[in-house]
């Protein structure tokens, strides 16, 4: 019987608790997922601060057509040390401190000026123009949910918070394999009955971003010694995940399953009722969680997306992506028992709206198709069908 998808994901994902924490510097936090809290060491802004060019006032004084006298400057890092009082004001620049006495600013665009005498063109009202003291965060505040993936905006928050260093889950170490006698690497001559290998390559660009070091172990052919000692010789480095590619199946020659139960594997399952990638292998050794991927390209990068990333995520404890829903810019046909991820793009149709259709390939081993997308549309087991313009789940690529 094959597994559902969400039975297969529940029981990858529920027995993995996060790595351990590590500090480091802002310089290489991005991307990294956050552990533990960022707290501000200040308030920001640390003081009332103008938010543009013009001039500091009291606003009860200010309306159209009043001049007043300009009576100093107050710019970033040099602020004005007097007081604004009545009847006069103060050249401000963006960032400077609000001068004691001034409760609004006054954009330059709305004066003249002549000499000293500043001429108002209009009206204002008390804190236009004003970034109060901690508008953005306040000194304590936990600025960062523990679980975020660091993205550069978060590194220049948590640099503004004056923190140099953020905490970050260790990133797991992962091995991949390929199996199979077919396969030649990129680059080599190609004998009939040859095919070149590409699915470690595929498979180490999606890791990267999200591992602490990736062994690649090659091509490991259709052998059993060969593959068993392949196999122990991974699962002596204790990786977090090991990932092999082709031989999942129950055929012939499909070595993979056993040659891990040689080395004190565990299997879990090994089908799941979806398309790409009915033969997918989960097992499990001390702390390494086994993947055996399909060996047809598009299956091997679908399953890696679907069920190992979830896998990398729960090691980070990093908080998973909320499901993206996008309405079809074309109908779907109905599906069958198994749930379907469809290559497709998104597109912009003539009145702005974004919406995505299927590439139109379902070949597993047709490799431009899913390069040609940019997300996978989830249609689930047993769906009718779907009209243009209905809401479905993408999952991005």
């Amino acid at each position: 019987m094959l597994l559902s998808v969400d039975e297969a994901l529940q029981r990858i994902v529920s027995p993995l608790v996060p790595k351990q924490a590590e500090t480091i510097t802002l310089d290489r936090a991005v991307g990294r997922v956050l552990a533990a809290p960022v707290l501000a060491t200040l308030d920001n802004p640390p003081f009332d601060a103008s938010a543009m060019d013009g001039y500091a006032v009291r606003a009860d004084e200010v309306r159209e057509g009043v001049t007043l006298i300009q009576s100093g400057v107050s710019q970033a890092g040099k602020g004005f040390t007097g007081q604004v009082e009545a009847g006069t004001c103060v050249r401000i620049f963006t960032g400077a401190p609000i001068p004691t006495g001034a409760d609004a600013v006054v954009m330059q665009e709305q004066t003249t000026a002549h000499g000293d005498a500043i001429t108002f063109l209009a009206d204002t009202a008390p804190g236009r123009n004003v970034r109060t003291q901690g508008h953005d965060f306040c000194n304590g505040d936990a600025l960062i949910p523990i679980g975020t993936r660091l993205a550069p905006a978060h590194i220049a928050l948590i640099a503004a918070a004056n923190q140099p260093f953020a905490t970050v889950t260790q990133a797991p170490k992962i091995a991949i394999m390929a199996t199979g006698e077919e396969l030649v690497p990129p680059g080599s001559p190609v004998p009939p009955g040859k095919i070149v290998g590409s699915n470690s390559f595929g498979l180490r660009a999606l890791f990267s971003p999200h591992a602490g070091g990736i062994a690649d172990f090659g091509i490991v052919p259709d052998d059993m010694e060969i593959l068993v000692n392949a196999i122990g010789g991974a699962l002596e480095d204790t990786p977090d995940i090991l990932v092999t590619t082709g031989g999942a199946s129950v055929g012939e020659h499909d070595l993979v399953q056993a040659a891990l139960k040689a080395n004190g594997v565990e299997i879990d399952f090994w089908r799941i009722a979806m398309r790409p990638g009915k033969p997918l292998m989960l097992g499990r050794k001390g702390n390494t969680t086994v993947f055996g991927l399909p060996g047809n390209p598009v299956s091997a990068l679908v399953t890696a997306t679907v069920f190992v990333m979830p896998a990398i995520r729960a090691l980070l404890g990093e908080t998973p992506p909320a499901p993206l829903m996008l309405p079809l810019a074309e109908s779907l046909a109905p599906n069958g028992p198994r749930r379907h991820f469809i290559r497709a793009c998104r597109r912009v149709d003539a009145s702005g709206m974004t919406g995505v259709a299927p590439v139109g390939e379902t070949d597993s081993g047709h490799l431009t198709s899913l390069a040609r997308s940019d997300c996978l549309i989830v249609q689930l087991e047993h769906d009718t069908g779907k009209n243009a313009g209905e809401i479905v789940e993408v999952t991005l690529l």
